[in-house]
Parts: C-alpha cells; sequence; structure tokens
C-alpha cells in the first residue's frame, strides 16, 4: 500500500498529538459537543491551566484534527470528522 509524503506527515502529526491524554480527552469532549470555545473546554476538563490548554489546542489544530471558527473575540473549536474517520476512527466510536 503505497502513501504519500504529505498523508504520511500529517498521520504522524495527529498519532503525536493524540498520544498525549489531556489531548485524547479534548478530542474525545469534541466529538461529544461540538463548538466549544477554550473556557468551556477548560471548564468540562476541570484540571488544565488555560496556557496549557491553549497549547494543547494549537497541536491539535496544526495537525488538521481540529476546526477552529472565529466569532469576535471567541474561537470556536470541533473535530475536522473527515480527518478525524481517515486517521483516528476510534473517536467516532
Amino acid at each position: 500500500m503505497e502513501h504519500n509524503h504529505a498523508e504520511l506527515q500529517q498521520a504522524v502529526k495527529i498519532y503525536k498529538a493524540l498520544g498525549e491524554p489531556t489531548r485524547l480527552k479534548i478530542a474525545l469532549l469534541l466529538t461529544e459537543e461540538r463548538n466549544l470555545c477554550c473556557s468551556d473546554i477548560g471548564s468540562k476538563l476541570e484540571c488544565v491551566a488555560g496556557s496549557t490548554l491553549s497549547h494543547h489546542l494549537k497541536q491539535l489544530t496544526d495537525c488538521g484534527l481540529l476546526k477552529l471558527r472565529k466569532d469576535g473575540t471567541y474561537i470556536y473549536y470541533s473535530v475536522n470528522r473527515e480527518i478525524a474517520q481517515k486517521y483516528a476512527p476510534y473517536l467516532l466510536e
């Protein structure tokens, strides 16, 4: 089975991102509840400092697993279901 270089790089980024327990929890949360802002995610997880949460969200967004939507000063996050289906179908079970 052949994969192009870009797909392999994206897969590596996604698996690295999901290899951290807090990021996996964030991704699972966002598959259940769409369009949550950073403060909503933080209050639901209850164990992550704001700056740390921002770092985790950036990692998940940079690898393509999360989509973001800006509304004024707020940023709302949701799982990119197409990418999740391709690289991490476990999230969608």
